[in-house]
Parts: C-alpha cells; sequence; structure tokens
C-alpha cells in the first residue's frame, strides 16, 4: 500500500504554499483537504527548470570557467568567455572574492580559483580517502628511514604540502604543512606535471612557459626535464632546495594514470643515519606502490634502482 501522504513544498513560499500528495489523487481527504494529483516525471522535470538561481549559476559558471585556467584570467576575459557583459559578471567575481573563492594574481589582476574549495573538498570522500590512506604509510616510512615524508597537489600554477611527516630523529629536515611552491622549481611539482592528464598538462606547461620567459628564464631545459621525468618514472634531484639536500618524489596515480599527489622525501645525509640514500628511496618506492594500489592507480616504474641522473 501506497504511504498516506507526503509533504511537499511547492514555490518559494513554502511555509503558505504546502500541498499534500495522498494516495487519493485528486479527491477531498477526510479533514477536507483536497488532495492534489501527483506530478508525472516531465511536470517534475519542468518544474525544476522552473526554479532557477541566475546569481548562484553566474557564480558556479565563473569557478567551473576559472578551474580549467591555471593562469587565471581578467575581468574581460571572464565575461568574454561566458558569453556575458562585464557589468553582469562584476559583483559575483567580487563577492566570489570576498568569500574567498577566488584571487587576484597581480600584476595583471588576473583571477584564478583559491584554495578555499580545495579545503572545503579536504573533507569530500576522495581527498579524505587519499589523506587516509596517506598519513599511516607516510609515518611508517618516515620511521624506517629517519626523513621527513610529504604529499603535495597541484594548487593552480604551484604545488601545495597537505600532509607532512616529521622525521622522528632530533635532526632533520621539515616542511611545513600547506607551504606552497612553485610548479616548475620542486621535484614534487615537476612529478605532478610529468603525470597529468595530455590536456591538463599542456595548460599548465603553457601557462608555466609564459611565466618563465616573462621572468627572463629558459623553459627548454625545464620542458626536457619534465619528459626525462615522464619516461624515468618518479624524479631525483640534490642540492635544488638546500645543499645536501637530495629530493625524490613518486606520483601517486589514480585509475587513469594521472598524478592526483606526489610523495616526496627531502633526503638529508647526517652522520649517524644508518640508512643511505638508496635504501632510502628504495622504502619511498615501496610505500609509492602501496599508496597508489589504494587509490587505483600503478606505478609506472618497474623493478625500482635508484637513478641519480
Amino acid at each position: 500500500m501506497k504511504k498516506l501522504f507526503d509533504i511537499r513544498y511547492n514555490g518559494p513560499d513554502a511555509v503558505n504554499d504546502l500541498i499534500l500528495y495522498g494516495c487519493m489523487d485528486g479527491r477531498t481527504n477526510r479533514d477536507g483537504l483536497k488532495m492534489a494529483k501527483r506530478p508525472t516525471a516531465p511536470e517534475r522535470s519542468e518544474e525544476v527548470a522552473t526554479y532557477r538561481a541566475p546569481a548562484l549559476e553566474k557564480g558556479l559558471d565563473i569557478l567551473e570557467l576559472l578551474a580549467g585556467q591555471p593562469g587565471g584570467l581578467i575581468l574581460s576575459q571572464i565575461a568574454h568567455s561566458l558569453d556575458r557583459s562585464v557589468q553582469e559578471v562584476y559583483r559575483v567575481v567580487v563577492s566570489l572574492e570576498r568569500r574567498g573563492y577566488v584571487a587576484r594574481r597581480p600584476p595583471s589582476d588576473a583571477f584564478f580559483l583559491s584554495m578555499k574549495l580545495f579545503d572545503l573538498a579536504c573533507n569530500h570522500p576522495p581527498t579524505r580517502i587519499l589523506l587516509d590512506a596517506a598519513q599511516p604509510i607516510l609515518q611508517m616510512l618516515a620511521t624506517r628511514i629517519n626523513e621527513s615524508v610529504i604529499l603535495s597537489v597541484l594548487d593552480g600554477l604551484k604545488v601545495r604540502v597537505i600532509a607532512v611527516a616529521d622525521n622522528p630523529a632530533p635532526i632533520g629536515f621539515r616542511v611545513r604543512l600547506g607551504t606552497q611552491s612553485r610548479l616548475l622549481g620542486t621535484a614534487s611539482g615537476r612529478t605532478l606535471l610529468a603525470f597529468q592528464n595530455d590536456r591538463q598538462r599542456a595548460g599548465l606547461l603553457e601557462a608555466l612557459v609564459e611565466e618563465h620567459r616573462a621572468a627572463g628564464g629558459d623553459a627548454a631545459p625545464l620542458l626536457a626535464r619534465i619528459e626525462r621525468i615522464a619516461e624515468r618514472g618518479y624524479e631525483v634531484v640534490a642540492d635544488e632546495t638546500l645543499k645536501g639536500i637530495t629530493d625524490v618524489s613518486f606520483p601517486i596515480l589514480d585509475g587513469s594514470g594521472s598524478a592526483q599527489a606526489a610523495l616526496t622525501m627531502p633526503f638529508v645525509l647526517w652522520v649517524t643515519n644508518q640508512v643511505r640514500l638508496a635504501d632510502a628511496s628504495r622504502h619511498l618506492y615501496e610505500a609509492a606502490v602501496m599508496l597508489n594500489e589504494q587509490m587505483g592507480g600503478r606505478l609506472p616504474v618497474g623493478d625500482f634502482t635508484l637513478d641519480e641522473g
């Protein structure tokens, strides 16, 4: 038997517009209330399409647009891309900026996505799965090798540390949780970049190369290095951040083979540590294999032996 009635709120003034849908469609119940006819599927679809929130939809359009623009967009570019006037998008963009969802990048005043959505997404199952899976693996690894280990993700044209297992020894190198660094200037960033899908990598590289050339740099060596990382399956670089530190980084891939994170060890050679770089890198590789399996990915590296070239 069908349930006696559902309570349905029909329209914006829901308190004053309550309709009871009962099993006796179109008839009057014993309390004298008119039993409205239950809407059919097409009627429900038309009803959903009727209730729209234009300002909200503009905001979502802007967020979705900026998500695919690592270099950001100025206000006129946002308006042009959405086929709207600057006046239409201005107040929405300013509201998003005030709430912290977008930020400006000087000197062009281009708008780009902030980490606000990422912070919200940390409680979303995919990210929570990554963090929950990574924490025990990172802690076990740091204890085994007496070195710090970090997990990083893409953050626009930068890379951000989202998990850290500190070196348990009295001496070591520590990376602060939440640290943001240049994408091309770190082992983690280059590893993430090397293992993006073709479209994402092309978009990121275009913006990064433009930024690098604007600063007077030559992007060719960096592009060649990213290709080398993709071929080798990991990144290793000495003395890039600080003298005496060797960074080794592996991608954490999803089922499509795209990097969701990078697992990185900034190896510091100190006198009383009995774990050498090659052995610590092997343990890092094994931890990366475990984390990849939990995320549905598979490392492109086979039988691992550290290649410092």
